[in-house]
């Protein structure tokens, strides 16, 4: 293929608005577990998350690159986090946040 000529598929900077748009109303959508795990611990501590989620990377010498290795291999716990996420966001609402 010459320099001159487009290429065939879409680059990712010319789609992300289209996509980002595609799920507005989707609390999750764009946010990293990174970024989820870190706003539960913030707002609940160790302590209250490993009660919340009683799993080992919560409860026993807890930190967010443990938590993210287990959670990226382990759907079911995945699910759960994500769960109590949108749980907090609720509650935050309701509280006034």
């Amino acid at each position: 293929m010459q320099d001159d000529q487009p290429t065939p598929w879409p680059t990712p900077h010319a789609t992300a608005p289209a996509v980002r748009a595609a799920q507005p109303r989707n609390p999750l959508h764009g946010l990293t577990l990174e970024t989820i795990v870190t706003r539960l611990v913030d707002f609940y501590g160790w302590d209250d998350l490993g009660q919340r989620i009683p799993i080992r990377c919560f409860t026993h010498e807890p930190s967010v690159g443990s938590s993210l290795k287990f959670l990226r291999k382990t759907p079911w716990a995945r699910e759960k986090v994500e769960g109590l996420y949108l749980f907090m966001l609720r509650d935050q609402k309701r509280q006034g946040f």
